[in-house]
């Protein structure tokens, strides 16, 4: 094959790649936006998932500090805790007792008052995704709390906050409690009782 055959064979591919992506060109003018409008936002939605916190990976037995005298571990066995008011009676939530169906989304609560506050925690399973974040409302306003699990993917974890029970909070000052996934879709949650 001489040389001015084979440019003529590049030349004729380059024209036919060109042609090829036309469509996709003026579709995306015929929108209003650039080729390059578009690359920056699947940019700026694939950095914001980047972005999104995850639950803190623990080892089992490790123990968390929620707030002075609010303690919380894992086991394989499910959330273990304890309570300023009840340091030396730890509390604990099985995951393995057929009490709780980790193949359907879920969330529980645990609530203990003590001097002016709430300490908050409960096990979060069964939703689609990556556990990112959690919201519980309260009436004086939504409180973020924070995500634990076990190392690998035990399809569970335990979610944890505190909160100030302001002088006029009656029973029913808590609310909803909801787990976010990392693209901000609700992971699980629990209505408000």
């Amino acid at each position: 094959m001489n040389m001015a055959r084979m440019h003529r064979y590049v030349a004729v591919a380059a024209l036919t790649t060109l042609l090829a992506g036309a469509p996709t060109m003026s579709y995306a003018v015929s929108r209003g936006e650039t080729a390059t409008q578009r690359t920056s936002a699947a940019v700026a939605t694939t950095a914001a998932v980047k972005k999104a916190p995850t639950p803190r990976i623990v080892e089992p037995g490790e123990r968390v500090v929620g707030a002075p005298g609010f303690e919380l571990w894992l086991t394989a066995e499910g959330k273990h805790w304890v309570e300023p008011d009840m340091p030396d009676f730890p509390q604990f939530r099985s995951v393995v007792d057929g009490n709780v169906d980790l193949s359907q989304p879920g969330v529980s609560m645990q609530a203990g008052g003590y001097e002016g506050r709430y300490y908050l925690s409960g096990l979060y399973y069964g939703g689609r995704g990556t556990a990112s974040r959690v919201v519980i409302e309260t009436d004086a306003g939504p409180v973020r709390g924070k995500l634990i699990e076990l190392a690998g993917k035990p399809g569970w974890g335990v979610w944890y906050a505190t909160t100030a029970i302001p002088a006029d909070a009656d029973e029913n000052f808590l609310g909803a409690v909801t787990v976010y996934d990392t693209r901000g879709r609700v992971y699980a949650q629990l209505p408000r009782f």
